[in-house]
């Protein structure tokens, strides 16, 4: 082995500086790509005319969207005009639920995939609520828009970065809301959490980590109907996150992504893809379809996300190992942090212990920093169901800001910042995890937009 004298160490370490001092400087001077060209007016903070009553047409009652005619139903201030689905059952099961509640039957649409389109062509439709596999979503929500009516989809608001543009654009074009659906953005916890961020508890914001841990090897028993019947081929087809939102649009909130802060840049890497493989051996023969496919997709995907002020953001998924349930809904700041799954917070000034320990102790944190839209509809959001109520209170926020004239909590372009995570974190890990940039689909009105305000209704 060859001997270094301290000259040619000293060599070796101003070699090193030099080229960190380099890669430093091309770094700073990374050249985002060009933004595309705005084909109308931003929709930030978009106010429509207020609606006395919301006339509504559904797309797709199959399962989130047999739940969303129900709860829909219970909202004061609504109409179900129409519904659409290509499966003969679900269309009269829905139908069926609202003349039994002794609501007026609405016009049912079916027999072609493309049957939604003629349910467009009326003209006493306000909003159309989008629940299909995800490759509807995008031509759904682009229909919608162009046709004159108010999008609102299931996550994820669309698959490609083309597909996230498309719908951007369309918006801006129409001057039309298209609102991707994130139900846990009105979980209990995580209105809570956001509360408190607004009131500075945790101090200056440094990290996040969100996640959506939920095994769901069930769902590929699921053959010809319901969800696991096409979303278990999107492991044969993207190794990523395939389903990042879940985790991710609570902590965005926390944070102001695209309301003074946004996504700058990704990298991610998956694991071994094993788990699927060996379940559809175990479950289903050799000569079944569930055992012809080619399961790409990482057990467990890890995506990193850097803002562009510098702070990070971790989101996983997984919904193939054996493990208990999990979004992490984690926020870091100079004062502390909050955790969920269990709810966990501790502090280094107003805690109720050292911030060495956690406090697992909820209820006085409910008493004191409760959303008020949670004080006020929290009960009745827990009547109603979906998912412990944050189903019927993400429609009823929705229902009251299109009759009162205000803006939506969630706009299209965080419904692209969220969902574009999954096509990036699959190019970074095709690339051996080299950083993706994120666009930026506000066209840099992120700098000037206000953050989401906490509500009092």
């Amino acid at each position: 082995m060859k001997k270094f004298n301290r000259r040619d160490f000293l060599k070796a370490a101003s070699a090193t500086a030099a080229a960190s001092v380099v890669a430093g400087c091309a770094q700073k001077n990374h050249t985002l790509p060009e933004l595309p060209p705005a084909h109308g007016q931003s929709v930030m903070g978009l106010v429509v005319p207020k609606m006395p009553i919301v006339r509504v047409g559904f797309i797709g009652v199959g399962q989130r969207g047999y739940g969303h005619v129900k709860r829909m139903s219970h909202i004061e201030g609504t109409k179900i005009v129409a519904i659409c689905d290509t499966h003969d059952t679900v269309l009269e099961r829905s139908s069926h639920y609202l003349e039994e509640k002794g609501l007026e039957k609405p016009s049912l649409y079916t027999g072609t995939e493309h049957a939604y389109q003629q349910m467009l062509e009326r003209d006493d439709i306000d909003i159309v609520i989008i629940s299909t596999p995800w490759a509807w979503h995008a031509p759904m929500a682009i229909d919608t828009m162009n046709s004159g009516k108010h999008a609102f989809v299931e996550v994820p608001l669309a698959l490609t970065v083309e597909e996230m543009w498309q719908i951007v654009d369309t918006a801006e074009r129409t001057q039309k809301n298209c609102m991707m659906m994130e139900n846990v953005n009105y979980g209990r916890d995580e209105l809570m959490v956001l509360n408190m961020v607004r009131q500075g508890l945790f101090g200056e914001l440094l990290h996040a980590e969100a996640a959506y841990i939920h095994e769901l090897r069930w769902q590929m028993k699921e053959i010809d109907h319901k969800t696991g019947s096409w979303r278990t081929a999107w492991h044969a087809k993207r190794d990523g996150n395939l389903y990042p939102t879940h985790g991710l649009g609570p902590v965005s909130q926390y944070m102001n992504i695209n309301r003074g802060d946004r996504f700058d840049y990704l990298t991610s890497m998956s694991s071994p893809a094993l788990g699927r493989r060996a379940y559809a051996q175990r479950e289903f023969s050799a000569d079944h379809r569930r055992n012809q496919l080619d399961y790409i997709a990482g057990d467990m995907n890890t995506t990193m996300i850097k803002t562009a002020k510098g702070r990070s953001i971790m989101v996983q998924h997984d919904t193939t190992t054996p493990r208990p349930y999990s979004r992490h809904n984690l926020i870091q700041g100079t004062n502390g942090v909050f955790a969920g799954f269990p709810n966990r917070i501790a502090l280094e000034k107003n805690g109720t212990k050292s911030y060495h320990e956690w406090d697992h102790e909820m209820g006085s944190w409910y008493e004191q920093y409760d959303h008020p839209l949670w004080l006020k509809m929290g009960e009745e959001a827990q009547r109603n169901g979906g998912h412990g109520g944050m189903d019927f209170l993400m429609f009823w926020r929705m229902i009251y800001c299109l009759r009162n004239g205000e803006p939506l909590d969630q706009d299209v372009y965080d419904g692209a910042a969220w969902s574009v995570i999954s096509p990036l974190s699959a190019k970074s890990v095709a690339d051996r995890s080299n950083a993706v940039d994120v666009p930026d689909f506000t066209r840099g009105a992120w700098k000037t937009a206000k953050p989401l305000g906490i509500v009092n209704i």
